[in-house]
């Protein structure tokens, strides 16, 4: 599956059959990002888009050494799920 990062819209898209599945996000000053929310089309669901969507985000976030605050309830639960990715929260 390809996750692409349209850096101007903040958004990070699996296009599917079913869809766009989006994760949104803000960066707040020069070093926090905000992700502020995931969607997957619901015949979609439960394939691990989601969970693709969270890595491309936190992947782009280490690059740029933002930390990452998970406004959105999927992001801190996955997050919780795949511990290795902790470091990167906001306080961690």
């Amino acid at each position: 599956m390809n996750v692409e990062h349209i850096v101007d819209e903040h958004r990070f898209v699996a296009r599917l059959p079913e869809g766009d599945a989006v994760l949104r996000y803000s960066i707040l000053g020069d070093t926090l990002m905000d992700i502020q929310s995931t969607y997957v089309p619901g015949a979609a669901r439960g394939r691990g888009i989601g969970g693709e969507l969270v890595k491309g985000a936190l992947g782009y976030a280490r690059e740029k050494g933002y930390s990452v605050r998970p406004s959105c309830w999927y992001v801190e639960t996955w997050v919780g799920k795949h511990p290795e990715h902790a470091g990167l929260l906001e306080g961690g």
